[in-house]
């Protein structure tokens, strides 16, 4: 099998199990399966709107894109194309690493909410970054993708504490200005974005570095760099 069709292959079983982790959530959201029974229960618009309020869940929707074109194109390219790339890539990672450190310790999932909850947090982000770190594609990420890349949650974060300011209702308790306070918030957002910003670099200094299918000025987009040194 060459490099090519086993990157595609990774990248087609990564878009595969985030699809179907992003759908059975839905699912179960939308049946209500993981709420309080003695809470009022929201309207299904109300639950549709709140699940892709999630962070997890529109980096999720970010994986389940460019994995998709990656599977079609390992070679995959474009502006636009690598901010998203990057945000999905430091978007599925940090909702590993604030699921495992402030979320997993309060949860006591069994059964199918375990599994759903397991993909979507531990091996979906398992999955994507074991898929960059062998495959890529390389010399897609610079200092200005990286700081675009943090329009999106910079966006999130204001969206999310401007609607939970008027609704009252927030998608993590660390956001939530009436239970933790202003000044504890301001110190979590100042946090994740330090975070992201901190893996968006990390990811920065992998592109540069790490072997694998790169841009090259003279052979064109996608072609490997292997085979520039080849011809030459």
């Amino acid at each position: 099998m060459s490099r090519d069709r086993a990157a595609r292959l990774c990248f087609g079983v990564t878009f595969a199990i985030a699809t179907f982790s992003f759908g059975l959530q839905f699912v179960q959201d939308w049946l209500g399966v993981w709420d309080d029974p003695s809470v009022i229960q929201p309207s299904h618009v109300i639950r549709a709107w709140r699940f892709l309020s999630y962070f997890t869940t529109q980096a999720n929707v970010l994986v389940v894109a460019t994995s998709f074109s990656l599977a079609r194109s390992a070679g995959r390219d474009g502006s636009a194309w690598r901010v998203a790339r990057l945000d999905a890539l430091t978007g599925i990672t940090i909702t590993a690493l604030v699921h495992w450190f402030l979320l997993h310790p309060l949860d006591h999932f069994r059964g199918w909410l375990w599994a759903s909850d397991t993909l979507v947090h531990i091996v979906v982000p398992i999955l994507v970054v074991t898929g960059w770190l062998i495959f890529g594609p390389r010399r897609r990420i610079s200092i200005r993708v990286v700081l675009l890349g943090l329009i999106w949650p910079f966006a999130w974060l204001l969206y999310t504490l401007v609607v939970g300011g008027i609704t009252g209702w927030y998608p993590y308790f660390f956001l939530d200005v009436g239970e933790s306070g202003a000044g504890t918030v301001a110190l979590y957002c100042a946090a994740i974005l330090i975070l992201l910003l901190a893996v968006s670099c990390l990811f920065w200094l992998g592109d540069r570095w790490l072997p694998g299918r790169r841009t090259d000025p003279v052979a064109g987009k996608g072609t490997p760099i292997e085979a520039v040194r080849d011809r030459s």
